[in-house]
């Protein structure tokens, strides 16, 4: 959930045309790529992995498509961002479902080398591929000797990506974003091989939103055979607020109704048809009005589909039936979670000064509730109760009494809502896993972050990217080391399922995380160390003791999904 304009700014694609450009038979199409300047490797960018999105395929799941029309295909650029708010309108298009390869240069055919797949953040309504630069991480790769190639893509965001209200729920149009990300694996399968990747060594990696929508695919979709292994950077199946489409009905309208050519049926309850016919400006103004007028922070999150969908139930119902994949994976989270920013936007308002908001916040984000009202007035009592208003306890942690020029309910509610939606489900989704055998490490990243870090105060939501791309905002030698050691942890899990593979930079041994062995590799540049999965017991276990109240589980008397 990160801002899309600018986490990666100094990431930015840089290549020159080389005399000879790299390419790839792609059927009877040969793509043209570019070389990355003075990194020998293969830049592949723009490539359409389904048909577009418009017209009578405008919310409806992604047709993949794995050939394309013509004798040649410039791939030397990325392709536009998906529609989004905050970006100029010659960088994003609806057309928009492409799919992007950084390998090393001259990468035979039969290299087989693993792939690490790519899902950007950004609050599900914003993000880009062309923002992520996977250079670094394939220089280091090879330096090391375990050389990969990197993938990444867009996905629909917004209304288009993630259709809101009960016709969206009839018409089982739900969840096309996690259906593009599928897609977009699906095309790895078929055509990785020809740019010298091995289509059995795929490990999906991604963060905030991309992490969730990942995690999300471990409870009910094909993921096992289409990756081996996962990263979830500030992520799990629990993170989003998980309910109906119908629940955001007002979401869905207020797309509908900034789109001039159907306004007027935005109430009808029959809108598909409209939108279908309507053009590409139009639709952008309605993904622009939906965005301003949201009423609640995440407007166009993941929603429940039912028994048959990618999204079937409240995730701790699944944990418990251990209706989830089996596949290796890495989980961790910054920390402190709920300091950071989402498209510009904090989790934590500036602005928040007394235990009232935090109360109300907490009964509007969590109604019309599933338990009685009651009780969530007395969970939110209690929230209040474990995380007081005393600056030293608050968020960001460590910074005693200074509360920044803010007021100190800032820092106990960043705490709070850190807790909440990220620390809490993280710890539950290791300890699940973990006991049902699967091989699974946890991190905690504490680096500081320099006070003019744009995400917001502390080791704040988002902060950990730049270390994984290789390029930290304030390249200190503590940031420098730390980066290339994630880069070397990530490698290593991509390339051997084990962030222990002996190879590369010398560093920390980090232990598997098993019910009788809950630990965490603290990624901090001076302190690099295993840390017991501990903190904040008291509070993490209260909240995971409600799931019910938090939209984590459903109550046995809720009607079915």
């Amino acid at each position: 959930m990160l801002p899309s304009s600018t986490l990666l700014v100094a990431l930015a694609y840089s290549a020159s045309v080389a005399a000879v450009a790299p390419r790839v038979q792609l059927g009877r199409t040969t793509l043209v790529g570019r070389d990355v300047t003075g990194l020998k490797q293969d830049f592949f960018g723009g490539i359409p992995f389904a048909e577009p999105p418009l017209g009578r395929l405008r919310l409806k799941p992604p047709v993949l498509k794995t050939r394309l029309v013509g004798p040649t295909f410039d791939a030397s650029n990325f392709g536009p961002g998906c529609l989004q708010a905050n970006v100029p309108e010659a960088l994003i298009s609806e057309d928009c479902l492409t799919i992007n390869v950084f390998r090393p240069s001259g990468t035979k055919a039969d290299a087989a080398l693993p792939v690490l797949f790519w899902t950007y953040g950004g609050g599900f309504d914003g993000g880009a591929s062309s923002i992520y630069n996977g250079s670094a991480i394939v220089a280091q790769s090879v330096a090391r000797g375990t050389p990969l190639i990197y993938v990444n893509f867009n996905y629909r965001l917004g209304p288009l990506g993630f259709p809101q209200g009960q016709e969206a729920d009839d018409r089982k149009a739900l969840n096309l974003a996690l259906k593009d990300q599928l897609a977009a694996l699906e095309w790895v399968q078929e055509n990785i091989g020809l740019f010298g990747g091995n289509k059995r060594k795929v490990t999906a990696f991604g963060e905030s939103a991309g992490a969730i929508m990942t995690s999300i695919l471990f409870l009910n979709s094909p993921l096992p055979r289409l990756a081996r292994a996962a990263i979830l950077e500030s992520g799990s199946p629990g993170t989003s607020l998980s309910f109906k489409a119908s629940r955001r009905e007002v979401s869905w309208q207020n797309f509908v109704s900034g789109v001039p050519s159907c306004a007027s049926e935005a109430n009808s309850g029959r809108t598909f048809d409209c939108i279908k016919t309507a053009n590409s400006s139009d639709i952008l103004k309605g993904v622009l009005n939906s965005l301003a007028k949201a009423p609640e922070l995440f407007a166009f999150d993941p929603t429940l589909d039912g028994p048959d969908g990618l999204f079937p139930d409240i995730p701790s119902r699944l944990y418990a039936r251990r209706h989830f994949a089996r596949i290796p994976f890495i989980a961790g989270t910054n920390l402190d979670e709920g300091a950071g920013y989402s498209n510009c936007t904090v989790f934590t308002p500036r602005t928040i000064s007394s235990e009232s908001q935090i109360r109300d916040a907490i009964i509007a984000n969590f109604s019309p509730p599933i338990v009685s009202p009651q009780t969530l007035s007395n969970t939110a009592d209690k929230l209040i109760q474990l995380y007081p208003d005393v600056p030293a306890l608050g968020s960001p942690f460590g910074t005693g009494n200074e509360t920044f020029g803010l007021s100190s309910v800032y820092k106990q509610t960043a705490a709070l809502l850190g807790d909440v939606s990220f620390q809490s489900q993280r710890r539950i989704w290791s300890q699940t896993t973990s006991r049902a055998g699967v091989k699974t490490f946890g991190y905690l990243f504490t680096e500081p972050q320099p006070a003019t870090a744009p995400f917001g105060l502390g080791v704040s939501h988002g902060s950990e990217v730049r270390f994984v791309y290789g390029a930290p905002t304030t390249p200190t030698p503590s940031a420098t080391r730390l980066s290339a050691l994630m880069i070397e942890y990530w490698v290593s899990f991509a390339t051997s399922l084990d962030p222990n593979d002996g190879r590369g930079l010398e560093r920390p041994h980090w232990d598997q995380y098993t019910p009788g062995h809950e630990v965490l590799m603290q990624l901090n540049g001076a302190n690099l160390t295993l840390i017991p999965d501990n903190y904040r017991k008291k509070q993490i276990d209260f909240i995971n003791s409600r799931p019910v109240v938090f939209h984590h589980r459903r109550s046995d008397s809720e009607d079915g999904v």
